[in-house]
This record gives structure tokens, C-alpha cells and sequence, in this order.
């Protein structure tokens, strides 16, 4: 296993495409439909990466992230926005300290979406950094990937 990834998306659409792009290259993946049902089971699942939708039922991607940044369990856990909602990209929600470390736009390219996983799973777990922005040139889609 490449390791375990939590998708929370409030499309079941999203999510199964989500889940059988990473489970293709070797990751496990656990699906939530929405940011209450993410803090509920994040614990339980311990993840080595978290993407969330921003647009959803009950707590919202922003505030999911907000929240697990807050608990000192989860401050440093790798999180990715993955929206439609384009404005989010460079409005400082791409900040490692209090937002998400990656952004990727919807529609996205399934080989985007796993390299944005192994880029935040290898950049958290000591694997090679490119610091602030080396990431993103990687792989051209997500706007800043920020290293701790």
C-alpha cells in the first residue's frame, strides 16, 4: 500500500472517482460525506492525507480544515482542497499553517489527483521537499503545496 487517504466529498459521483483513481496506483481509501462525518472518523481512520470538497452539507471544506488544524492530533496532517470553486485557489485558504497545503481544481486530471497525493504524502513523511511551490510546478494544478 502506497498508505491510506480519506476523501470527503458530498458527491458519491466524486468520491467513487476519487477512490478508484487512488486505489488504481495503490492507495487505500476511505470515503466521508461531509466535513462533520471527516472529524467524526479521522481519528479512527488515521489518514496520511485528507481531501475535501469546499461546497458542502454541515461543515464545509474551509471550516473541516480550520478544525483539524486546530487539534493538535491533526494540526500536521497533509489536507487538499479539491473544488469547483476557483476563487478559493488564491484566497488564502492554500496556507499550511491554517488552511489546506494543496489546492486542485475540478474538473481535474485523475494523474493531477495522484500526484498531488504522493506529492503530500512524500512531502510530509521526510520524503523529498521542493519547498513552498516545488510541488505545484511538479505537477501544474495545485497552487502552492506548503512544507511545515
Amino acid at each position: 500500500m502506497s498508505g491510506r487517504v480519506l476523501v470527503v466529498d458530498d458527491s458519491s459521483v466524486i468520491r467513487q472517482l476519487i477512490r478508484v483513481n487512488l486505489e488504481l496506483e495503490g492507495f487505500e481509501v476511505v470515503t466521508a460525506v461531509d466535513g462533520a462525518e471527516c472529524l467524526d472518523v479521522v481519528h479512527r481512520v488515521r489518514p496520511d492525507v485528507v481531501t475535501l470538497d469546499a461546497v458542502m452539507p454541515r461543515l464545509d471544506g474551509v471550516r473541516t480544515a480550520e478544525r483539524l488544524r486546530a487539534d493538535p492530533r491533526t494540526r500536521h496532517l497533509p489536507l487538499a482542497l479539491v473544488s469547483a470553486c476557483t476563487e478559493l485557489e488564491g484566497g488564502g485558504v492554500v496556507d499550511g499553517e491554517r488552511g489546506v497545503d494543496a489546492f486542485l481544481g475540478k474538473p481535474f486530471e485523475p494523474v493531477d489527483l495522484v500526484r498531488m497525493v504522493r506529492c503530500l504524502m512524500h512531502g510530509r513523511s521526510g520524503g523529498e521537499s521542493g519547498g513552498s511551490g516545488g510541488a505545484a510546478d511538479a505537477f501544474g494544478v495545485v497552487s502552492e503545496v506548503v512544507e511545515p
